[in-house]
């Protein structure tokens, strides 16, 4: 089944169209060491694909829904203006996308920044419990004279997670549900990754409070806010900590000049643990060139995957960006388990 939406102005002569598929699957993730959770992901991963676009872009996603239940896409923050059909909203803009069927959003790149996507239904779960979400930048087309100085990019999505529903798709999301892990662009400190930078760089956080509200800290510098939920701010401020509500978003300006190891972490305290345990949550580290690894150090043989944090796909231009760092395995059946541990009993009697 296909449905197509409507609702596209005339082209302006500098626009260009972008054409997207994106498939939701039903894999499972490693959150945390020792927990997994099943999720529905954008292209299998969590986060979803990178999608970068300009501003006045016209974009098309054709949206297939590999899964047992019904989903939708919402582009939060997008004006859809002349394309209100697009915006994502089952039973109000569109009917749901059942298991096996497609749909096609069409809508123009209408306002810039630092922009999101995620599912709309069901949203306690969907989105704040199962990784249906992901970050889609639109480049403006004035930036800020700041902007024109960022020499590196990086995307922190923030979110939680509760290990009495994860391995249960349909359950969870209630008011008042407990939270047990935290995470950045999916994972727990200490699954999370450096963020490696030289002196010198200026660096653009794009903070994303996919799941839950954040209150990022960033040791051993201050950080320029200087736009909120992708909009650039009349008079951009410095903090040491910023909040974030939940599904909002903030970019920060930080200029590296204060070589060494620097953890930059949730300020919420509940937030930087995995099930009560510190340290973990939502957690990294800012890593200088130059500076060595001590035999104590947390992270000194860490199997590092540079694009964890986007900073590899921004560089890449316009267009999707799938990152494997982020994708999710195969569930295995009741019967593959069964049939697993009988293996390894098996095994252990020889």
């Amino acid at each position: 089944m296909l449905l197509v939406l409507g609702g596209l102005s005339a082209l302006p002569a500098q626009a260009d169209v972008r054409q997207f598929d994106i498939s939701i699957e039903e894999v499972e993730i490693e959150v945390a060491p020792g927990f997994k959770s099943k999720v529905w992901a954008y292209n299998g991963q969590v986060p979803g694909p990178l999608l970068r676009v300009a501003e006045g872009d016209d974009v098309e996603v054709i949206l297939t829904n590999n899964t047992s239940l019904n989903h939708t896409i919402h582009w939060h923050g997008t004006f859809q203006t002349n394309s209100w059909r697009s915006d994502g909203v089952p039973n109000v803009t569109q009917p749901t996308v059942e298991p096996g069927e497609t749909y096609t959003y069409r809508f123009k790149a209408d306002k810039a920044g630092s922009l999101w996507y995620h599912c709309h239904v069901n949203v306690p779960e969907h989105v704040g419990l199962r990784g249906m979400w992901g970050p889609m930048i639109v480049d403006p087309a004035e930036p800020l004279a700041i902007e024109k100085d960022v020499t590196k990019e990086a995307i922190l999505m923030f979110t939680g997670w509760n290990s009495d529903v994860a391995d249960t798709y349909g359950k969870g999301g209630s008011p008042g549900e407990t939270m047990d892990y935290f995470s950045i662009n999916g994972k727990s400190f200490p699954m999370t990754q450096p963020l490696r930078v030289k002196k010198g760089d200026v660096l653009r956080l794009r903070l994303f409070a996919a799941g839950l509200e954040t209150a990022f800290h960033l040791h051993g510098h201050d950080m320029l806010v200087t736009h909120i939920d992708g909009t650039p701010i009349d008079n951009p401020y410095w903090v040491d900590v910023v909040d974030i509500p939940s599904g909002g978003r903030a970019d920060v300006i930080v200029r590296m000049d204060n070589p060494g190891m620097w953890i930059a972490h949730d300020h919420i305290e509940q937030h930087i643990t995995n099930k009560g345990v510190m340290p973990g949550g939502a957690a990294m580290i800012i890593e200088y060139e130059g500076i060595g690894k001590e035999d104590w150090y947390v992270w000194k043989d860490k199997d590092y995957a540079p694009d964890f944090y986007l900073s590899d796909s921004m560089e890449k231009g316009y267009g999707l960006h799938n990152s494997p760092v982020f994708k999710g395995s195969e569930i295995e059946t009741r019967k593959q388990k069964k049939k697993k541990k009988k293996k390894k009993k098996k095994q252990q009697a020889q």
